[in-house]
């Protein structure tokens, strides 16, 4: 058995086109605006990535850099500049941020309603309810490729490894709502294999090359690979794909699986943004 590739590229495309005819639809061009601070050139090429989707879909995007000299006090006045700008509709930071400064102080100052990652307090318990219209782009969007791609999620096993606020843990309250029994394994869990080896799907978002193996898996399990680090200046995934698209009956590869959906839920997370904004007044 070879494992289905989950395209997240092709499904990405279809969105931001979607997004395109909606925004080519309004009377007004929503705005983003993106915080980053530093030269991080990871950090660098992801907000590339994400000012490029929004001009192809006809968004504004704001970059605002800052040095990695910038303190908390001084990146948060940004913020807040940003939340009392009626031009912007949507804010994020650009993760991580240089050593020494407080994330989650910075990420509670981002205005609840412009919060396009969903990491604010309130958002986060709204997600934690199921009542919420914003989630984190990443988590969002492996849920969105599991339901395209017909996986149904009631009463499925699933293990999150990885335990971040970004990833791990939306993404398992993410899976939650939809009815999935959920593991959530990290640093800290002994033997992993002994977890994975029951779920029906694997998500893994640690970036650890080769973390999990096609011994780690049962036969027609639906793996997600989230996690991305750099092997021999190639971009890799947590998955041994090769062997465990083997076994598996789904599989993301790395790169041109969760990394473009990401994107794309930026884009749709901007949309609820500039709407929910738009009640409002």
């Amino acid at each position: 058995m070879l494992a289905k590739i989950i395209d997240g590229k092709k499904m990405a495309d279809a969105l931001l086109d979607k997004a395109a005819l909606k925004i080519a639809a309004l009377n007004f061009r929503p705005c983003v605006a993106i915080v980053l601070v530093g030269d991080d050139p990871a950090s660098q090429t992801y907000t590339k990535k994400k000012h490029d989707a929004c001009a192809r879909v006809g968004m504004d995007s704001r970059n605002v850099k800052m040095p990695a000299s910038a303190s908390q006090k001084e990146i948060i006045a940004q913020v807040q500049k940003l939340n009392e700008d009626e031009r912007v509709d949507a804010i994020l930071v650009q993760l991580p941020l240089p050593d020494g400064v407080d994330e989650d102080a910075v990420l509670s100052a981002v205005a609840r309603e412009k919060d396009v990652d969903g990491f604010h307090p309130e958002n986060f318990g709204k997600l934690a309810l199921g009542t919420g219209r914003i989630a984190p782009c990443t988590p969002k969007g492996v849920i969105y490729m599991l339901k395209e791609s017909g996986v149904s999620l009631p009463g499925k096993n699933a293990v999150v490894i990885g335990r971040s606020r970004i990833v791990g843990k939306p993404l398992a309250l993410l899976l939650l709502n939809e009815g999935a029994t959920v593991t959530v394994c990290h640093s800290k869990t002994r033997n992993l294999a002994m977890h994975t080896k029951n779920a029906d799907i694997v998500c893994s978002a640690v970036g650890k090359p080769r973390l999990l193996g096609a011994d780690m898996v049962k036969a027609g399990a639906v793996v997600i690979d989230i996690g991305t680090s750099k092997e021999a200046e190639k971009l890799v995934g947590d998955v041994d794909f090769a062997e465990v698209a083997k076994k598996a009956s789904l599989i993301t590869p790395v790169p041109g699986g969760v990394g473009p959906m990401t994107i794309a839920m930026l884009i749709e997370n901007t949309l609820v943004c500039y709407e929910e904004r738009r009640k409002r007044k």
